[in-house]
């Protein structure tokens, strides 16, 4: 245990996680016995086609730290994401989003918490920067990772090593100003646009090892990303540049 001052949550979209479920919440309940703290929000919707929310519901019933929120209403990732901040947000003081199914590690969670308390408003996941790794990936998924993140920084302004991470934590004050803000991503491209808007922000990248991603991206998703990305582009060279 390192200090129960901690009062963090854990955010995470949980969508047919049967397989890896297990060994996931393992390695979680290890890290937060570590902490010594912490809230995990697991969001549940209709994308989850086997028993993960079943998992989830035994989970919380035994459990006080796990909160199983089911969330028909979703339509996207997006849409877990926030609700999962929405409802965490009164309550704690820093607030983490992050996979499940092993891609992010949960022993990294304490990496994240003392860099938000060291004063940073955001601490965003790279796979890019020293101590970070990307593995058991297709080169194609690690091509648009890094590429993502090139062509963000060339057309956005902005100096990160990693803008396509999801794993990310931030201050509660940071995490209300996300929420009123209406986010154009459907998809993967969350993850560029949130470090974008926030880049005035104290911030810090942690390194993270990512693992296993998902097969693919859907044609639909990288459409949507171009979208926002040539959208937020056009304001910058407008100079009607966007943020937080």
């Amino acid at each position: 245990m390192i200090s129960n001052d901690y009062n963090f949550a854990v955010v995470i979209p949980m969508a047919n996680e049967s397989k890896d479920f297990d060994i996931f919440i393992s390695n979680l309940k290890k890290s937060l016995n570590f902490i010594g703290s912490g809230t995990v929000y697991l969001i549940v919707d209709k994308v989850s086609k086997d028993n993960t929310l079943e998992l989830c519901e035994q989970l919380s019933s035994g459990d006080s730290r796990f909160k199983t929120i089911w969330a028909p209403e979703n339509k996207n990732v997006v849409d877990a994401y926030i609700r999962g901040y929405r409802e965490a947000e009164p309550y704690h003081d820093f607030i983490i989003e992050m996979d499940a199914g092993m891609s992010h590690d949960p022993s990294a969670l304490p990496m994240f918490l003392r860099v938000l308390n060291e004063g940073n408003e955001c601490a965003f996941g790279s796979r890019f920067i020293n101590g970070g790794s990307i593995w058991q990936s297709t080169f194609k998924r690690s091509f648009l990772s890094k590429s993502g993140t090139f062509l963000s920084n060339i057309l956005l302004g902005t100096k990160m090593k990693d803008m396509t991470s999801g794993f990310q934590g931030f201050q509660v004050p940071v995490v209300r100003n996300l929420l009123k803000y209406n986010l154009l991503s459907k998809g993967h491209f969350y993850q560029t646009e949130v470090r974008y808007l926030m880049r005035r922000y104290r911030y810090m990248e942690v390194p993270i090892h990512y693992r296993a991603p998902s097969p693919g991206v859907s044609k639909k998703a990288v459409i949507n990303s171009l979208s926002v990305l040539f959208y937020y582009f056009r304001q910058r060279i407008t100079f009607r540049s966007k943020s937080l």
